[in-house]
């Protein structure tokens, strides 16, 4: 395949991939069940979070000792 040849099917290529990228972001609207679900995700990460947190405050000093080297171990 020539070099041109080769060049004209990229360009193609190109212009279909971009006609069809383009949308109007604007009229998009967003699937409600999705965004619920989303949020109920979110939640349960945060209150996981929370929990990692709280367990850690209350036992930072072990926890932190349970990694020190001692006496070149």
């Amino acid at each position: 395949m020539s070099p041109d040849k080769h060049k004209e099917q990229e360009e193609k290529s190109t212009q279909g991939t971009e006609k069809e990228g383009t949308q109007d972001t604007e009229s998009v609207q967003p699937n409600k069940e999705v965004t619920e679900k989303g949020e109920e995700i979110k939640d349960d990460l945060d209150r996981l979070l929370d929990e990692i947190d709280e367990i850690l405050e209350e036992e930072y000093e072990e926890f932190i000792e349970s990694y020190v080297q001692r006496g070149g171990e």
